[in-house]
């Protein structure tokens, strides 16, 4: 069970959703919050509602200055918690670019980003806990998912490089992959979401796995098994079936 009383948490992408869930569930541990996003409005209203301490920090993780100001604002932490996404659903017949372009830079680049401002000084410390969210979705390629699909396929694979370096020092690397949860991005789906998670429950299985020593957590369990399973599929099944 990992400590959190007098610890300080750095969750970026927390103004909303599972951020914002995420955040109150830490609070109520005992945790220091700092949450941060982009819109400053509903930070401010959600540092507000929280039980705990707690402040704020803007951020725009597509902007490598913001991210370097922002990372200096927020000074040494214990834990930074990566959930910044966005998503707009489409296939490569309907390609847009410049979605498809901002699903890359903010999910995915804008983690090398943040990272690259944080890792260093945990590093230099030989301490430090490091959560990535990625998908369910990032274990295999699925149609109508240009962008979001490929994104949180390198966001996986970034944890588990992360993971490979530094599973043998202080600092603690762990990634979820969550199938569903019923946001403002899922609410553009037009089509049945499967076991589609609330927000509570989410920050609920994510705590569950920050308090363990596990790497790797892919949620709702049942649901994952359809995912993880398909990358033993041969390609001309996988396809036949998921498309």
């Amino acid at each position: 069970m990992r400590e959190w009383q007098n610890k300080r948490y750095w969750l970026i992408g927390a103004s909303d959703g599972l951020g914002a869930a995420l955040a109150h569930t830490l609070n109520r541990a005992g945790a220091e919050v700092i949450v941060s996003a982009r819109s400053e409005d509903k930070l401010a209203a959600l540092v507000a509602e929280l039980p705990g301490k707690a402040r704020y920090q803007t951020i725009d993780v597509s902007d490598n200055d913001s991210v370097v100001a922002a990372a200096k604002a927020v000074g040494e932490v214990d834990g930074v918690v990566f959930l910044a996404g966005v998503y707009w659903p489409f296939g490569a017949k309907e390609w847009n670019a410049d979605q498809a372009n901002a699903m890359a830079d903010i999910n995915f680049t804008g983690l090398m980003r943040v990272m690259g401002q944080v890792v260093p000084a945990m590093v230099a410390r030989d301490k430090g806990h490091i959560v990535i969210t990625s998908s369910l979705t990032g274990f295999r390629g699925l149609p109508g998912s240009i962008g979001y699909t490929a994104s949180k396929a390198a966001t996986m694979s970034l944890a588990e490089c992360m993971y490979a370096d530094l599973r043998k020092t202080g600092v603690d690397i762990q990634v979820v992959n969550p199938g569903f949860i019923k946001t403002q991005l899922t609410a553009k789906n037009d089509f049945t979401m499967p076991f589609i998670m609330e927000t509570d429950a989410a920050a609920r299985e994510m705590f569950e796995h920050m308090n363990t020593d596990k790497f790797k957590k892919s949620f709702p369990w049942l649901f994952s098994l359809v995912f993880r399973g398909s990358q033993f599929l041969p390609d001309w099944l996988y396809f036949r079936i998921f498309s």
